[in-house]
């Protein structure tokens, strides 16, 4: 028999919580056979949900968590004063090895100060950096870090990129990823002190495939296939590119809707424009992993639908058959201090 992959799911994180978060749990375990779900929330409300559905009982079980960490709520404060939340729960299975991964759609900062504080860092992982892949031209881009560490240091964009390497490699089946440090030119003095700095590390780093320097516009183009930066240039990377496709997207449709003869155009050109649109969906790449953790926390954006809570939990059970922590162990463990 099989090994199942045990995936937590934050049933009550994110906007769309529990109806989208069960939904995309269900759909998850109708795909795959070797996936065991549970769904930790308050019990009543997720069973309420869950009974709308069908699917193999064995593979969903619930967890009752009776507290919620909104939003807004500080996220250290949370943490140590919510232990029966739905994200703490989830956190402390995965330390526990009860779960190999935990998915939530909810509070960042409770999720980035979860997976540090009670799942723990690997042991030479200075800071386990948020990575989501982005659509570009040639497929995805891996951009680390979109969230976690905004006063990163040289030290930690250099780790960054060989764990980034590590998951494209193993993950994507990217043979010798190439990987560039996003900055505002191409040359190798452009860029702020943490960039100079960070950029000779990369060049004489031996463990990754380094090609320089990116610029953001290159970035959509695929020149890259592991982008480094410090958290806050990640996020306003990450922000502006899901705000300029939804804005795309919307004013195509707008325009293909402003004449007969655009509407007849639009018929033609739909199942091309369909395919190309899906291929920029964010949600058809699942979550963010946070990497250099003791076992895997995905996050997933706040207003996640079913889909996108699908694929983060197949992601897990890719990370997990690859083997991603055991060799991000191999690889900084030995030779870098806590």
């Amino acid at each position: 028999m099989e090994e199942m992959i045990k995936v937590a799911v934050d049933a009550m994180g994110g906007d769309h919580a529990p109806a989208e978060i069960v939904k995309g749990a269900v759909d998850a375990v109708k795909l795959r056979q070797d996936i065991k779900v549970y769904l930790i929330g308050r019990e009543e409300i997720v069973k309420e949900e869950l009974a709308k559905h069908s699917y193999q009982g064995s593979q969903i079980e619930i967890i009752h968590a009776p507290e919620v960490i909104e939003t807004a709520e500080p996220p250290v404060l949370a943490i140590r004063k919510k232990k029966q939340s739905s994200i703490v729960v989830g956190m402390n299975m995965v330390k526990e090895k009860k779960a190999d991964a935990i998915v939530s759609a909810g509070s960042s900062g409770a999720i980035l100060v979860g997976g540090q504080v009670i799942v723990g860092r690997i042991k030479g992982v200075e800071r386990p950096p948020l990575a989501p892949l982005i659509p570009t031209k040639k497929g995805v881009s891996l951009l680390v870090d979109c969230g976690a560490n905004v006063d990163a240091r040289s030290s930690h964009l250099v780790q960054f990129a060989k764990m980034g390497s590590i998951y494209m490699e193993n993950v994507l089946g990217i043979e010798n990823p190439k990987v560039a440090i996003v900055n505002i030119g191409a040359e190798e003095e452009k860029g702020n002190a943490l960039v100079k700095e960070t950029f000779p590390l990369l060049k004489n780093c031996p463990d990754i495939n380094f090609v320089g320097s990116i610029e953001a516009r290159d970035i959509p183009g695929g020149e890259a296939d592991v982008i480094v930066c410090e958290a806050f240039v990640g996020n306003v990377i990450l922000k502006l590119y899901e705000g300029v496709g939804a804005t795309m997207l919307s004013m195509v449709k707008a325009g293909l809707m402003e004449t007969l003869r655009s509407k007849i155009g639009a018929l033609l050109v739909k199942p091309a424009l369909k395919k190309t649109m899906k291929s920029f969906d964010a949600s058809e790449y699942g979550g963010a992993p946070l990497l250099g953790l003791n076992g895997l926390v995905v996050k997933t954006h706040g207003s996640s639908k079913a889909k996108e809570v699908t694929n983060s939990i197949i992601q897990c059970v890719t990370f997990k058959e690859q083997e991603i922590n055991e060799k991000i162990k191999r690889n900084i463990g030995g030779s870098h201090g806590v």
